[in-house]
């Protein structure tokens, strides 16, 4: 059994500077990773994918998922069979901002490398990550990351490695599609130079006006965290709906996750500290 590590991935910042004739936006975006996530878990035997944990459900029924899509992409760009019988532990929702199925993608990679010997620097990895995802090759990066392009352009920075983090969603799902497509167009400037806190808190997230159009929840949750004490940086992440608050300190963010699970019983929330 080979088990690998899918953490969530948050957009410390995330600037749209314009839109592509591919149907795609180009983007500059900070890649920060928690040390909390899903889990994928690689076994010897044929083709076979089942899902478990807390948010199982959401995939329940679903025949094609980017872990068994990249199954199948390694397959075919290392020349063997398609065998494996992975199971992923789902901890993170879907469609959520927090590269959950994108971070699951890339971990099942890692496994297949690691079973077969393959370096995880190997170039091939990477080219099957930019197929399936724009957020795919950050997450088998696995680091901090400057991303432009549609994000698969990466380049690391040195990270804020055990800062407390607290992610909160108000349960309410958001397709990444149509946030892109409510993006008013305006170009707002690129991210700065600098440490990687301070490039963060001078940026922006040009997609969080879009997605609480579509989810006001969104900003329900902003600023339940703006409101708590102790926070470095306050934003949404990704196009949303998962916000995140970064804390001076563990018992900062505890604090503020007890007052929003008493606020809120419903969101779901999750105590962790950046990779």
């Amino acid at each position: 059994m080979i088990v690998e590590q899918a953490p969530a991935k948050i957009n410390l910042a995330l600037h749209v500077r314009a839109r592509r004739e591919d149907g795609y936006h180009e983007i500059e975006t900070l890649f920060a990773f928690l040390q909390d996530g899903d889990e994928v878990r690689l076994a010897a035997g044929p083709p076979s994918f089942v899902v478990e944990g807390p948010f199982a459900g959401a995939l329940a029924g679903e025949g094609d998922n980017l872990v068994t899509r990249a199954a199948y992409a390694y397959a075919t760009a290392f020349a063997g069979p398609a065998d494996g019988a992975f199971t992923l532990v789902k901890r993170l929702p879907v469609a959520s901002g927090i590269g959950g199925g994108s971070a699951d993608a890339a971990a099942a990679l890692r496994a297949l490398a690691r079973r077969d010997g393959v370096p995880l620097d190997d170039p091939r990895l990477f080219a099957i990550a930019d197929g399936l995802g724009s957020d795919v090759p950050a997450c088998l990066l696995g680091r901090s990351a400057l991303g432009r392009g549609r994000g698969e352009q990466l380049e690391p920075v040195d990270g804020l490695a055990d800062m407390p983090v607290l992610l909160v969603n108000p349960g309410v799902a958001v397709s990444t599609g149509p946030v892109f497509a409510a993006w008013d167009g305006r170009d707002r400037g690129a991210i700065g130079d600098g440490a990687l806190l301070g490039r963060a808190v001078l940026g922006r997230n040009d997609l969080e006006a879009p997605a609480r159009r579509i989810a006001p929840a969104i900003g329900d949750a902003l600023s339940l965290l703006i409101d708590s004490g102790g926070t470095r940086l306050v934003r949404m992440s990704g196009s949303g709906a998962t916000c995140f608050a970064l804390y001076e300190r563990p018992e900062d963010r505890a604090a503020a996750a007890e007052a929003i699970r008493t606020a809120r019983p419903g969101w779901w929330c999750l105590e962790s500290a950046l990779a």
